[in-house]
């Protein structure tokens, strides 16, 4: 899911909850405009203050039975499903107050007012989706926040969603490549695009091509769709809907989009704070003996690769002596190349990434923190501004990225991690190819409590199992 879309997917929810307060307080105060009192003057003694001060509770609950009703999903809907959705959720949201009212025996004699705030609440939803959907629209006419696509396909089903696509902006979407079938020299050059899903519609493949393509979609995480000639071809988690006509089934990603992200990040934010909070004595203690042992700097900043290949720097408190250190500021050259002479004859991991056994660059008390990684506590702000996530993939440097095969780069999908399944199924026991296998395992099972069971568990498998490399 493009940022756009997550904005806008998650601004829905406070506009919903405004502009239902909108409606109670225009019924509010409809109810006692003089031409209405003169029909049917007032019998209770309500103030604005008070009925807001109930009203927000209401909203609460409405804003659930939105959710319940499928009206913040992070999957396209059309207008007509949304004002059914609107319909049905503020019918149920009037029920529950009636009934609520009707079981307390509250004293409230105004029909008027629960009347008119459900039409008030009807007819503002939807402007505001209209609205929502307006921004949408224009942001997508100006080229912001489109989904980069690669069509392959051929015959009358490719041209007419390649038509579509190109055609109707408001759909967010840029073709940038058309090909006629999938080939091994074709998904070198998608590799290269940057591309953000595949649309197949080609009924003349054979099943391994359709396969072929859906294996790079999945090595590359990307969204992949195709027509409904190719229905049986696969058994996997679909969503459908009409592109020009013509049903495409879209194969759901992994569970960490749409509001699992947002999800995610809400819980990396109140737990980088509590993590900076907790560990602060420890940090501050451990930067005074850096501080005396070797001087400055204390910390360490590594560029890393993180989400889709960007890259940033990670923040780790400096267990080398300085000038033996990589990077800027540092050791420079010499450094650079003391640490190649030391991969190639005491790097005890196969593949692109690297351990150094007995490594001489480490000093006494940076041995002590890599043991039970203090080194790494920093890491909490770089989880705290965006960078990093609490948990998920170890962030690798990018020489050791530019190594990765193929089916290695799905793992910068999501954002990396301070912890994570590898790290507490024995990260320097493990060859990277199950490193792998289990941050895509990951990805695939990712719940909020997945996270919080991997966060209570590394505190534990670090003084249990982790070396000082």
């Amino acid at each position: 899911m493009k940022r756009l879309e997550l904005f806008l997917m998650v601004l829905q929810v406070p506009l919903d909850f405004v502009l239902l307060l909108c409606a109670a307080m225009s019924a509010y105060v409809l109810r006692f405009h003089p031409s209405v009192v003169a029909v049917k003057p007032v019998l209770f003694s309500l103030s604005l203050v008070d009925f807001l001060s109930i009203a927000v509770f209401v909203c609460v609950a409405w804003i659930v039975l939105f959710a319940l009703n499928g009206l913040y999903r992070p999957t396209a809907r059309r207008f007509a499903q949304d004002v059914i959705g609107i319909f049905t959720a503020t019918a149920s949201g009037l029920a529950m107050v009636a009934l609520y009212l009707l079981f307390t025996q509250q004293q409230f004699d105004s029909r008027f007012l629960l009347v008119a705030s459900w039409v008030f609440a009807v007819l503002y939803i939807i402007i505001g989706r209209l609205v929502v959907r307006g921004v949408k629209g224009l942001c997508y006419r100006s080229g912001v926040g489109l989904r980069r696509v690669a069509v392959i396909g051929s015959g009358s089903t490719k041209e007419a969603i390649l038509h579509e696509l190109t055609a109707q902006k408001r759909l967010g979407y840029l073709v940038v490549a058309s090909y006629g079938s999938f080939t091994a020299s074709i998904a070198q050059e998608l590799s290269a695009l940057s591309i953000d899903g595949i649309v197949y519609a080609n009924p003349r493949s054979n099943e391994s091509e359709a396969l072929a393509a859906l294996a790079f979609a999945n090595e590359h995480h990307i969204a992949f769709s195709y027509s409904a000639d190719l229905f049986a071809t696969f058994t996997a988690n679909m969503s459908v809907h009409p592109l020009a006509g013509i049903p495409i089934i879209e194969v759901r990603r992994a569970r960490i989009e749409g509001w699992g992200r947002v999800v995610k990040r809400v819980f990396d934010i109140i737990g980088s704070v509590v993590g900076i909070i907790l560990t602060s004595p420890l940090m501050l203690l451990s930067a005074i003996i850096i501080l005396f042992e070797t001087g400055r700097p204390v910390l360490y900043k590594n560029e890393r690769v993180g989400t889709e290949g960007r890259h940033f720097f990670t923040l780790k408190f400096r267990s080398m002596y300085v000038h033996q250190s990589t990077g800027d500021g540092f050791g420079g050259k010499e450094a650079e190349e003391k640490e190649r002479e030391l991969i190639q004859q005491n790097s005890i991991k196969q593949g692109p990434v690297y351990k150094i056994a007995n490594d001489p660059r480490v000093t006494r008390f940076g041995a002590f923190i890599r043991r039970f990684s203090i080194d790494e506590l920093p890491q909490f702000f770089n989880v705290l501004f965006g960078s990093m996530s609490l948990v998920g993939p170890r962030p690798h440097q990018p020489r050791e990225v530019a190594q990765y095969q193929p089916h290695h780069r799905r793992v910068l999908s999501i954002k990396p991690g301070i912890t994570g399944l590898s790290q507490i199924s024995g990260r320097s026991d493990l060859s990277f190819e199950d490193e792998v296998r289990l941050d895509v395992l990951y990805m695939e099972r990712w719940s909020l409590w997945l996270d919080i069971i991997i966060c209570l568990k590394t505190p534990f498998i670090l003084f249990k199992r982790r070396k000082a490399l």
